[in-house]
């Protein structure tokens, strides 16, 4: 396993592991995470364990043509019972996604250090997020990456049936974004369209 110096940069992708592991160490400094996922990668770790930093072999995307909306949810869109807004509350966002209690065992991974170094990111216009309101609370959202016209997605959350997947509805309809990069195999996710797709092909797609 590789271990990162202080410099920005990653090994090459030839070192993934079959988890898809790239290296291990480094930090969460603004430059290097903007540098990570420019090239692909991600930290994904837990509290008082070593940052892990991904680059999976099969990677997990929307192109937003494909997006798959149900005759429900369409119904429950056109209710118009919920408020949509972009880069309100980001620090709301993030401390939900990292807190609230789900079944899938994701979200714990945002470590506090991982959440300061997105609100970092945010503050210098590269992390965005998308919120959800109903009777003016947040009961939804998401949040990621902006890298050129692919927006990165990080996490979501949920407080009320169906507030994610509105979210994440309303960013596929962003028209300046031609891929929304999941990370990793997900079944609500696939419902709305989201697909594996090889590495070569994602990091094509990055470069191009």
């Amino acid at each position: 396993m590789i271990w990162l110096s202080d410099k920005i940069e990653f090994p090459a992708y030839k070192f993934t592991t079959k988890d898809g592991i790239l290296a291990l160490g480094g930090d969460l400094s603004s430059e290097r995470l903007i540098h990570a996922y420019k090239n692909g990668i991600f930290p994904w770790f837990s509290e008082d364990d070593p940052i892990v930093w991904y680059c999976p072999h099969k990677r997990m995307v929307l192109y937003p043509k494909d997006l798959k909306v149900s005759k429900s949810m369409r119904k429950f869109i056109n209710k118009n019972e919920f408020t949509i807004t972009e880069n309100t509350a980001f620090e709301e966002v993030i401390y939900n996604c990292k807190n609230i209690e789900r079944g899938d065992g994701f979200g714990t991974w945002i470590t506090d250090e991982m959440e300061q170094a997105f609100i970092n990111l945010h503050k210098n216009g590269v992390a965005k997020s998308i919120e959800v309101w109903f009777d003016n609370k947040l009961v939804g959202g998401l949040y990621g990456l902006e890298i050129n016209n692919i927006f990165c997605g990080e996490s979501m959350f949920s407080k009320v049936s169906n507030a994610s997947k509105l979210a994440f509805i309303h960013l596929s309809k962003n028209k300046n974004y031609k891929l929304i990069d999941c990370q990793i195999y997900n079944e609500h996710l696939a419902s709305l369209g989201a697909k594996e797709i090889d590495r070569d092909l994602f990091l094509e797609i990055l470069k191009n």
